[in-house]
């Protein structure tokens, strides 16, 4: 599943190429695709409906810095089809000048958002396809994949903050589809407050490894991150947060940080097609994992076996040698 380092490469490559865009025709090939966007004033649920609520808002439209925060990435919409903000809208002074909703997307386990030349050939398991036109750039296509259907696009408001900051990453607005403002801030956002967390992780009986997980406490983390972090501090995943001293709590931290930071640099992790870059290319942080992935193998530390056990229908790494359950 995409984590934070892929969301954030895909950010990052969408932003020369879709800021200022306008959006010259959208093509729904699968409405399945748009579950999670809701036609307004509307009770009906029919995929339909939304498709071609989805379709008339979006033409026109011109689309504004991408933005992330945690695995949500987000393009306000300016123009068109879309609403201007209002007062009671993002609650900005200069109302008229401020988008009020977005383009968000979530990619799930295999969502894709794809840079094509409008003549390129179909990529695979196309759901959603853009025709845009860029004032620099000319006429290209964004193609939005996704294999297992578990990513989705939609239109979405956009809210206050609840602390007043940038929502996220490519935004100094105070704005957040209201889909994401669930999720906590991540942590390679200036506004997270360490304190904050640290506080409240130490005082978790649960397991750490759930509270990475929980995007309601810190948002971006996922498996693969999770035990890579855990493996880099020394901490057993399932030692209770109430157990970790603030010292390993602030350490556990800074080492999410620098293996963000790394996964960054080297393109994110993929292990299939179902991970790629804007241009259909793979991450190489694969080969720098030290944990996750690698049950059975020996601990690149101290030598032990890294064991790999069942954890939430999924799995856990670690090396039970250098990260005791204390």
């Amino acid at each position: 599943m995409p984590e934070l380092p892929e969301v954030e490469v895909v950010r990052a490559g969408l932003a020369p190429a879709v800021r200022d865009a306008r959006i010259a025709g959208v093509e729904v090939l699968d409405t399945r695709a748009l579950k999670r966007h809701k036609p307004p004033a509307s009770a009906s649920t029919d995929l339909a409906v939304a498709a071609a609520d989805f379709e008339r808002r979006l033409v026109g439209a011109r689309l504004l810095e991408p933005v992330r925060r945690g695995k949500f990435l987000w393009m306000p919409l300016a123009g068109a089809g879309v609403s201007g903000a209002s007062a009671g809208g993002v609650g900005l002074a200069d109302a008229s000048s401020v988008p009020r909703q977005a383009l968000l997307a979530h990619l799930g386990m295999s969502g894709q958002m794809l840079l094509r030349a409008h003549e390129a050939a179909d990529d695979r398991h196309v759901r959603v396809r853009l025709w845009i036109e860029h004032p620099e750039h000319g006429e290209m296509r964004v193609d939005f994949a996704d294999q297992r259907l578990f990513g989705s696009l939609a239109i979405d408001t956009l809210v206050p903050t609840d602390d007043g900051f940038a929502a996220g990453r490519g935004t100094t607005l105070a704005a957040i589809p209201s889909q994401a403002a669930h999720i906590a801030r991540d942590p390679l956002d200036p506004a997270f407050d360490d304190l904050r967390f640290i506080t409240s992780l130490r005082t978790r009986n649960t397991a750490v490894k759930r509270a990475l997980l929980d995007q309601g406490l810190i948002s971006g983390v996922g498996n693969i991150y999770a035990d890579e972090s855990l493996w880099r501090a020394r901490v057993h995943p399932e030692t209770p947060g109430a157990r970790l001293s603030a010292r390993k709590a602030a350490e556990l931290l800074t080492q999410v940080r620098e293996v963000f930071a790394q996964a960054l640099i080297e393109g994110g992790t993929s292990f299939d097609e179902q991970y790629v870059n804007v241009n259909g290319e793979a991450g190489y942080f694969a080969h720098s994992l030290n944990a996750y992935g690698r049950g059975g193998e020996a601990c690149p530390r101290c030598e032990g076996e890294i064991r790999r056990v069942a954890f939430m229908n999924r799995s856990s790494h670690f090396c039970p040698r250098c990260q005791r359950r204390r």
